[in-house]
């Protein structure tokens, strides 16, 4: 789907033809607007292939006066099972003379905030803002996924004396692999905001210098907080199968216990139904009692010695 935004009064609205200065959105696009973009608007085939390759890592290139910007995006997404997964998805940016263009396999929330207007003073005439701005709300919403990383292992900590859930389990080890999935990215696009800083690239002005500026410590600030995270899970998962295993030693403590009691009726009812003469005192109220009588302090005996 190839859709056309220009703006007016400071706002973004949606028009029907492109125009110079204009934003070009570009979201799961089929062959025939691949071709489009690659013939119709002289796009180099190459960037537009790299912006929709899921593998692709986050990097900056210019070509024949086009520049390419693949950044990666965080994206949020709940299972069947209501496992809570984050992972990234890159994006690219490319840069003409006349046109902004952003190509993606599928719609994430960068776009559809810019859409609706949710990113301030968004204005695609100016390239380079335009594209710091998206840069910085990126930073912005992989700072946003972290803190609700933090918030569902904190959830998930609280319920940990329940240990026995695999629901907990799996929630936890989808968080871990979400932030191992974040920091790599995170640090790709440092990078690449940091050749982007260094002005080679990307012309950049002097009204700009602190919007990148901002986006370069946004982002140095998710890294660090990926970083923290995950030790804080990594530390929680430990914690999380001692407990486990704990729990699982108190269920088979109790089954022991249990099956040794059970054991002393057995063995004193087996002894009294044997076809014997002179068994001492061949009563059944003395076999009721001293099975009783035994039962009682094996398993005081044996619950006095978990104690300890």
């Amino acid at each position: 789907m190839i859709n056309f935004f220009t703006s007016e009064n400071g706002k973004l609205t949606k028009c029907e033809e492109p125009s110079a200065g204009c934003w070009i959105s570009v979201v799961d696009p089929t062959p025939q607007e691949v071709m489009e973009l690659i013939q119709t608007y002289g796009l180099d085939s190459g960037f537009v292939k790299s912006s929709l390759d899921e593998e692709e890592s986050s990097r900056i290139e210019r070509e024949d006066e086009q520049t390419l910007v693949i950044i990666d995006t965080p994206v949020s997404t709940v299972d069947e099972d209501q496992t809570r997964n984050f992972y990234t998805q890159p994006m690219g940016i490319i840069i003409t003379d006349d046109y902004v263009f952003t190509i993606s396999l599928k719609e994430t929330q960068i776009l559809t905030d810019a859409m609706h207007g949710n990113i301030r003073n968004l204005r695609p005439a100016f390239k380079t803002r335009f594209v710091l701005q998206i840069l910085l709300r990126i930073a912005a919403l992989f700072l946003t996924h972290l803190k609700q990383i933090d918030k569902i292992s904190s959830a998930a900590e609280q319920q940990l004396h329940d240990a026995m859930k695999n629901e907990l389990l799996m929630q936890l080890l989808a968080l871990e692999k979400s932030l191992v999935y974040f920091s790599t990215s995170l640090k790709a696009n440092e990078a690449t905001i940091e050749k982007i800083f260094r002005g080679r690239v990307i012309k950049l002005y002097d009204e700009d210098q602190d919007l990148l500026e901002d986006v370069l410590i946004e982002m140095k600030q998710a890294i660090e907080m990926a970083s923290i995270y995950t030790g804080i899970l990594s530390s929680m998962m430990d914690g999380f199968s001692s407990i486990i295993s704990n729990n699982l030693n108190i269920v088979m403590w109790r089954l022991t216990i249990m099956t040794v009691i059970l054991e002393i009726p057995n063995i004193m009812f087996a002894f009294y139904g044997i076809n014997t003469v002179d068994l001492p005192m061949p009563y059944t109220w003395f076999a009721i009692t001293l099975t009783l009588f035994l039962t009682g302090i094996t398993a005081f005996v044996l619950v006095k010695w978990k104690k300890k």
